[in-house]
């Protein structure tokens, strides 16, 4: 039976190493702002932790670009927003050379993408030649500007909102560019206790500001260089590879996973392994992230009348679990 304990992705009980409690304060601090969305925002934790990028889809105004400015202050990193437009150019993200009398030369003024977290705020309502400039950023982590590379800062980011596709003025991601975003998540409306708590406390924007940083970059970039030593079992690695392999034969998705979306599940398993204070990987670490992790890589059959979650989770639960 698929067990389903995305509920519960950190011990109640409180962790026992510095690790475990410091990952779960970092949690609890940002679980203030975003209020209700505790497993949203663990799941967030552990994607930056696996060294991901985070797409976050959902409609306006229910906190999407709130989160990612709380995760940057409760990680002490460098922070960049900028707001895609149709009008916006590649040249608005990246930087552009401009030409100063005083030193009669060209002088690099780097974009915003110069930052450790990047907030790519509306990004599917830039054109597709903006939305690309990204593409070496996030695989690379480095950018190509007239000829000369330029290497982005560590650890290095990008956390992207996109507004429905239905909606107006937008276009939807391609494929190449899905495919390197880790995991994609939705916030969703707060049940009614929450946006009690929103309506009647303390003013959130506020709180924002007042937030310290729970983690040191350097600590945290330790923590991701750790995260491929959590063992992975043969058996996990063949339960992993037929769920990929299923997702490419046919009989239920037209465009399956990419070899890059399955070594960026497993970090993310291994991630979530290392929040929960473990060692190894287990199944439910993989059923937890799959859905998150490969819904949005994936096209379902026309034919098959479901949304690529619903046909995932049809998949996952029609794979034998070791």
């Amino acid at each position: 039976m698929l067990r389903n304990d995305s509920n519960h992705v950190l011990p109640t009980g409180g962790a026992t190493s510095i690790k475990g409690s410091q990952i779960t304060q970092l949690i609890d601090q940002v679980s203030t702002i975003i209020v209700g969305k505790r497993e949203q925002v663990t799941l967030s934790v552990i994607c930056l932790l696996a060294s991901g990028h985070l797409l976050i889809e959902d409609v306006p105004g229910v906190g999407k670009t709130t989160l990612s400015q709380a995760l940057s202050r409760s990680l002490g990193l460098s922070f960049s927003r900028i707001q895609f437009t149709s009008d916006l150019l590649p040249s608005d993200l990246i930087g552009v050379s401009v030409y100063e009398r005083q030193k009669e030369a060209f002088v690099f003024h780097p974009g915003p993408v110069f930052a450790q977290v990047l907030l790519a705020d509306e990004i599917n309502r830039a054109g597709p030649r903006t939305q690309s400039a990204l593409l070496e950023a996030m695989e690379e982590r480095q950018v190509s500007v007239e000829g000369e590379t330029r290497p982005l800062p560590a650890p290095f980011f990008v956390i992207a909102t996109q507004n429905p596709s239905e909606q107006l003025g937008t276009h939807p991601l391609p494929e190449s560019q899905l495919d390197r975003f880790a995991m994609r998540l939705s916030l969703g409306y707060p049940d009614p206790a929450a946006e009690r708590s929103l309506l009647t406390g303390v003013d959130r924007r506020g709180a924002m500001l007042a937030l310290q940083p729970v983690i040191t970059p350097a600590q945290w970039q330790q923590w991701q260089a750790r995260v491929d030593e959590i063992h992975v079992a043969d058996s996990l690695i063949d339960y992993l590879q037929a769920l990929i392999t299923a997702t490419r034969d046919g009989r239920w998705f037209a465009l399956g996973l990419s070899p890059r979306a399955g070594l960026s599940l497993l970090r993310l398993a291994r991630a979530r392994a290392m929040v929960l204070g473990r060692q190894h990987v287990s199944p439910e670490d993989i059923q937890a992230l799959w859905i998150p992790a490969v819904a949005h890589r994936l096209m379902p059959l026309p034919q098959s009348g479901r949304s690529a979650a619903a046909q995932a989770r049809a998949l996952l639960e029609a794979t034998p679990v070791p």
